[in-house]
């Protein structure tokens, strides 16, 4: 087994943030994206997308997509559970991770990909696809992020965790997306308070640092 990772992005983040939450350890082989390793043959024959994290499995089979890969870690060591127990747990993780996701983490990648200028003509992940900058999904990226961020700072006024009353994985998909967003000048508030608070609490963990 071995994952194929990348130090400084944020999906490979979120699978050693889990791994670390789980206690496992896994073979890793850093691919440099600044270089554009994972644009070369012999990573594109590992995932034609070009995207970072894969888990190559002992059997040969490849997993892409930082979620399904913590999916297959929970399957195989349920212990800590981080996507829930109970049937609710699960649905609401999941949902607030669906969320974060779709309102959060991709208004983050809208700023950044139609901004920086490494992404000129790849303004999606997949590398098979090449595609221009837009700059008004940058402009409609910061507009999402300020209604993401003040949404989730009114739903952590009366918890500590985000879905359930333990830290899940959808704490751990908040904490990589708010981090990420520093990158593109995108910020929180200082009025946010309980979103600064979570954030502290997120941050100190030690997995934050995996």
């Amino acid at each position: 087994m071995k994952l194929y990772d990348a130090p400084w992005a944020p999906s490979p983040r979120r699978v050693r943030i889990f791994l670390a939450e789980k206690g496992i350890e896994v073979p890793r082989e850093a691919i440099d994206l600044r270089s554009g390793q994972h644009l070369a043959d012999e990573y594109l024959r590992i995932n034609p997308r070009g995207a970072v994290p894969a888990l190559a499995l002992d059997d040969g089979e490849i997993l892409c997509e930082s979620a399904a890969i913590c999916r297959y870690f929970e399957a195989v060591n349920p212990d800590p559970p981080l996507f829930g127990t109970s049937p609710a747990a699960i649905g609401r993780i999941e949902s607030w991770t669906r969320r974060i996701e779709g309102d959060g983490y991709a208004a983050v990648a809208y700023v950044l990909r139609n901004t920086a200028p490494a992404f000129q003509n790849r303004a999606t992940p997949n590398a098979i696809v090449s595609l221009p900058q837009i700059p008004e999904l940058a402009a409609r990226g910061t507009v999402m992020w300020e209604a993401f961020a003040h949404g989730l700072d009114q739903w952590l006024a009366d918890r500590e965790w985000i879905a359930d009353d333990t830290y899940s994985f959808a704490d751990i998909t908040a904490l990589v997306t708010m981090d990420f967003a520093k990158g593109v000048k995108l910020t929180i508030p200082e009025s946010l308070v309980h979103l600064h608070r979570w954030h502290a609490a997120a941050s100190a963990r030690p997995s934050a640092g995996a």
